[in-house]
């Protein structure tokens, strides 16, 4: 199915009334089962509560297709403190945390941090690869299986993100945009961890 981008007004609009987060069509993706492992247990963590981030679950391991075809997997990552985030390219929360994402993965990827954005879109690799380039995306592209979605939890709403620690823990899940100052705290929280 393709998607016609918002404009800039439209994103304006969605800043203005205050969308966070984007459902996906009921007609595009068929219901996908909850996982064994809860992790949906971690709640929202206040910006002045950032001492230290609660361990939710461990982490699902995962195998996905990068936009080039080349297999990615969570066993690759191993050490380093990763966000997976699950959007799309029509989302507009989506959308308006990526230049966020771009630069934390410039700061701090000499520190062992990577950022996985995983597509939900179903125009296919390409179409997400296209995305990427125009808008400068400098951290890893993969494109989301129903498999994924289910190991961690299902998705509720778009974007959903997980921080994930050098030991393989959920630190934090979100539903929707979050400013990126806040994020910032809980990736520098995380970050500044021992493994």
């Amino acid at each position: 199915m393709k998607r016609n981008f918002p404009s800039p007004l439209m994103l304006a609009v969605v800043a203005l009334v205050g969308l966070t987060a984007c459902t996906p069509n009921k007609e595009d993706k068929p219901p996908v089962p909850k996982a064994t492992v809860d992790v949906k247990a971690g709640a929202a963590t206040e910006p002045a509560a950032l001492g230290t981030l609660p361990k939710i679950a461990a982490a699902p391991k995962w195998s996905l297709k990068d936009v080039d075809g080349k297999t990615v997997t969570s066993d690759d990552l191993k050490g380093k403190v990763v966000v997976v985030d699950f959007w799309a390219t029509w989302c507009p929360p989506c959308r308006m945390e990526i230049p966020g994402y771009v630069e934390l993965q410039k700061k701090y990827g000499k520190d062992g941090f990577v950022i996985v954005g995983a597509s939900m879109d179903e125009g296919g690799p390409e179409a997400v690869k296209s995305f990427a380039t125009s808008k400068g995306i400098n951290y890893m592209m993969v494109m989301a299986d129903e498999a994924v979605v289910a190991a961690f939890g299902g998705i509720e709403g778009l974007p959903t993100t997980f921080l994930i620690d050098r030991n393989g823990q959920i630190r934090d899940r979100k539903i929707g945009f979050e400013d990126h100052e806040t994020y910032e705290k809980k990736v520098e929280a995380v970050l500044g961890e021992k493994a």
